[in-house]
């Protein structure tokens, strides 16, 4: 799966990960929902680092299509909010 950092680039990962994505999107979801700042901040930064340590960078020249697009790392608790579905960031 090809997922977009808003600002940053793109990484390639394999579907076996996404386990633990989704625990840190399950984090993220109930900080935003109990308004916790710094909590939010602390899980968006590891979600983002795990893409990072996780994944295959593209190189910058290459365009695929994203399958999942994930904030920048300083987006705002309501930026991200926005960019929320039923799922959380990650689907499933």
């Amino acid at each position: 799966m090809i997922v977009r950092i808003m600002g940053e680039g793109q990484w390639k990962l394999a579907n076996s990960h996404f386990g633990e994505l989704n625990g840190l999107d399950d984090e993220l979801l109930a900080e935003m929902e109990n308004g916790d700042t710094d909590g939010f901040r602390r899980t968006l930064g590891a979600l983002l680092d795990a893409v990072r340590r996780l994944g295959e960078p593209l190189p910058d020249d290459v365009l695929e299509p994203s399958e999942l697009i994930l904030p920048a790392p300083d987006a705002s608790l309501e930026e991200v909010r926005k960019m929320l579905t039923d799922d959380g960031l990650i689907p499933g």
